[in-house]
């Protein structure tokens, strides 16, 4: 199965809590990803928080994203023991 973010939700800094369509959930530390001129205007953590989901993954207005693939990857998986 092909997974996708299907909802995404600011938490602090450089992390964003992901949601997916296979029902894999986690939080991602962006920060150490914002490497070259499509990623420069991200490090501004005002214009890092006003991300919106197309193309099924994270983007922002300059046309920066990263592949669905990459963030399922690196997300930090919250255990189901965690939700209750």
């Amino acid at each position: 199965m092909i997974s996708w973010v299907i909802k995404a939700k600011y938490v602090k800094e450089y992390r964003v809590q992901l949601f997916f369509n296979d029902a894999t959930e986690g939080e991602i530390d962006l920060s150490d990803e914002l490497n070259g001129e499509i990623f420069k205007p991200l490090k501004d953590i005002s214009y890092f928080k006003q991300f919106k989901i197309v193309g099924h993954t994270l983007s922002w207005e300059n046309g920066a994203d990263f592949a669905p693939e990459f963030l399922k990857q690196k997300i930090e998986l919250v255990s189901p023991a965690s939700l209750i």
